[in-house]
């Protein structure tokens, strides 16, 4: 069933992606919510009214080289590779309210997770006491920030779309002058749309979106990371009525220059783009329709980022409280 396809994407790093740690010279630390490849198959999709549950984990693995600086925790690093392993867990509401004739939808994400970084230069840390070290590297379990999601989503045949915007909350477990931070510390706002040509028929998927995120500033670093734009597409199959599988692509570009008092390093505009392939599984437990999905990318044409590999692996399935589709009513026939 379509909806069951959307479960699996409903994780709110699905609507707008990204935990805050990888190692760029765009945005602070190279932090930002969008990840290549988040807004892959049934991205203008938004399923019945009900509850759902989705758990996205995102595994990352990447490097700047040729002794490029970039700041992280108020720390300029070279020299810096960086491996992430952190989970989502995401509640989304899409509620019997309707607005424009669009179902409307809400949730919340809470991120966890091992940010593990090293750097081969320590070059300044001012607020660390230190100017210049060797072989620095830090890795630790933390809470990243929670996130909340709004969405409303429209269907007329085979065409689905939907719009929706992200809020990222500075209440996680940020520390300055660590390397290992899964939280951002700024507000971050990132708003969508999408859409969505899905033949039941052909088991054809084709989707794509379009967004922006507007980033704010550090308060602990004072650092002013800028805006981006960013698009996703995708094509799938459905090879089986279960088992699916397509190509994704993704594209991130920032528009404006980090700033601040506390950026060290410049007005640094980053740029990447992602390619990959994807493949989606549905079955059911004690009943209930669950959907899996893993999306693997690698970051092909890159500016001012690290260049690596993302993984995500998202499981999703309804909680309950869905409105039960219509029973057909006994034909009577009169003799």
């Amino acid at each position: 069933m379509i909806w069951q396809r959307r479960c699996a994407s409903l994780g709110i790093i699905g609507l707008l992606c990204g935990p805050g740690s990888l190692p760029a010279l765009a945005t602070e630390g190279g932090a930002s919510l969008f990840i290549p490849g988040g807004h892959g198959p049934g991205a203008g999709i938004v399923p019945p009214p009900g509850f759902y549950f989705a758990n996205d984990f995102f595994a990352y693995s990447g490097e700047i080289t040729g002794g490029r600086p970039i700041q992280i925790g108020g720390a300029v690093l070279a020299d810096v590779k960086t491996e992430v392993r952190a989970d989502f867990v995401t509640a989304t509401w899409i509620t019997p309210l309707e607005f424009l004739g669009g179902r409307v939808g809400v949730g919340l994400s809470l991120p966890f997770g091992v940010p593990r970084v090293g750097a081969g230069v320590l070059i300044e840390a001012p607020r660390l006491g230190r100017t210049f070290a060797f072989s620095q590297r830090d890795d630790s379990f933390v809470l990243g920030d929670p996130l909340v999601a709004g969405l409303i989503g429209w269907g007329a045949g085979k065409f689905h779309w939907s719009v929706g915007a992200t809020v990222n909350i500075p209440a996680g477990g940020y520390e300055e002058g660590k390397l290992s931070n899964l939280a951002f510390n700024r507000w971050i706002g990132d708003v969508y749309a999408a859409v969505t040509w899905l033949d039941p028929e052909l088991g054809l998927d084709l989707s794509g979106a379009v967004g922006f995120e507007f980033n704010g500033e550090n308060p602990d670093t004072d650092y002013r990371s800028g805006n981006a734009f960013h698009v996703d597409v995708s094509i799938s199959k459905n090879l089986t009525k279960e088992f699916s599988v397509g190509l994704l692509g993704g594209y991130y570009d920032q528009v404006s220059d980090d700033g601040g008092a506390g950026n060290r390093i410049g007005p640094f505009k980053g740029r990447v783009t992602a390619v990959g392939a994807t493949a989606g599984y549905d079955f059911t437990v004690a009943g209930t329709p669950v959907s899996a999905r893993i999306k693997v990318l690698r970051e092909v044409d890159v500016e001012n980022r690290a260049q690596g590999t993302i993984g995500l692996f998202t499981v999703g399935f309804p909680l309950g409280g869905h409105v039960a589709p219509a029973q057909p009513q006994p034909i009577r026939v009169r003799y």
